[in-house]
């Protein structure tokens, strides 16, 4: 059965055009796999999927991710991150000799309309694919990702029934009806930094879109990796949000929305 599969012209190039057919024949590529970017299974023979080629100084390997989640890319990383990240985003190892490296979470970034006070607000989902640490500190010294969000300013969440504060010098850079990055304050008053950047802009709907325009403003939930997961519709996505505050382990916050 031919494989649903997405390869990019960024992709295709680096990895040749005979690979690229391959993969795209199904000869090279799993039927079933885990995603790179939200780590639940997926099915190349059943749900569009995208061919996301994490790059290092020396080592390349090929992952696979939902068409939803990410599209395909090229994703250029140090040869320490991928040595270890690759165990942790796609499951599998990569050969080299850095089997000991720590693994590299990545943010993964999902949108969605969220019912608040009686309004859909547009809204962002951060949650990481593993466990993040402390800039320095030891890999097992625990998740810190809450702790440090709520030390930037974020709210720790308990219900959805009211709108988080807004953080002030954070913004969500959105540019022809695309997703950019999340941008947080520069140092020492200087210029705003990306916080979280797509490596392709990422398309968000209509009415998404529509819903920040008239807003001007997108709320920013994040909560601990495995907490919510990947969620195919904004009904079930809701639920696992109101689930997860219900666990404590939700954190939130109101942006400006930057571009339009």
């Amino acid at each position: 059965m031919p494989r649903m599969l997405d390869v990019s012209d960024d992709v295709r190039a680096e990895i040749g055009d005979e690979e690229a057919d391959r993969l795209l024949a199904g000869e090279n590529t799993p039927g079933s796999y885990d995603c790179t970017s939200c780590r639940t299974p997926g099915d190349s023979e059943q749900e569009r999927t995208s061919t996301v080629l994490f790059i290092g100084d020396e080592t390349a390997v090929l992952a696979f991710a939902h068409a939803t989640c990410l599209p395909s890319q090229i994703v250029t990383v140090s040869e320490e991150q991928l040595q270890g990240a690759v165990r942790s985003i796609t499951g599998e190892d990569a050969q080299g000799p850095g089997d000991t490296a720590p693994s590299q979470a990545v943010l993964g970034v999902t949108s969605g309309l969220v019912l608040i006070e009686g309004e859909l607000r547009p809204a962002l989902v951060v949650e990481p694919t593993g466990p993040i640490a402390r800039p320095g500190a030891a890999t097992d010294s625990g998740d810190e990702f809450l702790p440090l969000l709520i030390e930037q300013g974020f709210m720790p969440v308990v219900s959805l029934d009211g709108l988080p504060p807004v953080l002030h010098g954070w913004s969500v850079l959105l540019a022809m009806g695309r997703l950019h990055a999340v941008l947080q304050p520069g140092t020492a008053g200087g210029s705003p930094v990306a916080w979280w950047q797509a490596h392709q802009p990422l398309q968000v709907t209509e009415a998404w879109r529509a819903a920040a325009n008239k807003t001007q403003s997108v709320l920013l939930f994040a909560a601990p990796a495995g907490s919510i997961g990947r969620q195919p519709r904004e009904d079930l996505l809701r639920d696992a949000l109101d689930r997860t505050a219900a666990r404590g382990q939700l954190v939130a916050s109101m942006m400006p929305l930057a571009g339009t």
